[in-house]
């Protein structure tokens, strides 16, 4: 089998599995998760940096990935996009990533996004030079907005940030990847290997999550499974699965049977 590896932007990474940094009960957790999973790319989040003080980026430091991405979640009670856009800028300042993981939370209590701010902030970063993946819900007029404005992937949700519900709703997904014209990430709402292999065999190029690994009982274990899980969901979507059938279909030849 070729070399299929993922492309965002000006970047390709060999692992299709992003992991978070949040929820570990400690540090040393985290690495090995990290280890485990076989991610290339992680997330940080970072609410206010203080650009006097370098030391603000050693949670970083303790990540042995090469490759980092932030993450910016920015509530709506703050200043909605604005108070996005001037996060990025602080970060950047500060020495971190241009990557950006854009998070506008709209809601509280169920932490949907609010994605016509979300539209607006990326919009505004991608002028600004920042290579923007927007975490969304799964809309795919949404996420055709958010290629519109620039966006480098568009990374709808499965489900609600840390309900481990799984994929809810296959046929927008679906819908998604086929009108997708960048890499599509299915970002939240994972909570066992066999979720991380629905979303990849739907056509996903990529997962990420941080509660169902940091979560699990054995976060290392865990890691392992989704690295597993993610590769292979994607070999079995560039397989080719049979169509699906009313009624049953032999599976060996009936032609040249006696009494036939």
């Amino acid at each position: 089998m070729p070399t299929d590896t993922l492309i965002i932007a000006d970047r390709t990474f060999s692992s299709r599995l992003i992991v978070g940094t949040g929820k570990y009960s400690s540090p040393s957790v985290m690495v090995r998760a990290h280890e485990a999973s076989g991610a290339e790319m992680i997330t940080v989040a970072v609410r206010r940096v203080n650009i006097s003080d370098r030391s603000s980026r050693n949670r970083c430091s303790t990540t042995s990935t090469p490759t980092s991405t932030f993450s910016y979640r920015t509530r709506l009670d703050a200043t909605t996009a604005e108070e996005a856009v001037r996060t990025a800028r602080l970060g950047r300042e500060a020495g971190l990533s241009n990557w950006v993981k854009l998070e506008v939370i709209g809601d509280e209590r169920t932490l949907f996004p609010d994605n016509e701010a979300l539209i607006e902030a990326t919009r505004t970063l991608v002028r600004e030079g920042f290579v923007v993946l927007p975490y969304t819900t799964d809309d795919p007029v949404v996420c055709r907005k958010l290629e519109d404005a620039g966006a480098a992937a568009v990374m709808p949700l499965g489900a609600p940030i840390g309900s481990g519900l799984g994929i809810q709703n296959v046929n927008n997904l679906r819908i998604i990847r086929e009108f997708a014209r960048v890499p599509l990430i299915v970002d939240a709402g994972v909570g066992a290997a066999s979720d991380a292999t629905v979303a990849m065999e739907l056509g996903a190029d990529g997962v990420l999550m941080n509660t169902a690994i940091a979560g699990a009982q054995d976060p290392v274990s865990m890691a392992e499974a989704m690295k597993l899980a993610v590769r292979a969901g994607r070999l079995a979507y560039l397989a080719g699965r049979i169509p699906r059938k009313m009624y049953a279909s032999a599976s060996s030849p009936v032609e040249g049977l006696v009494g036939r």
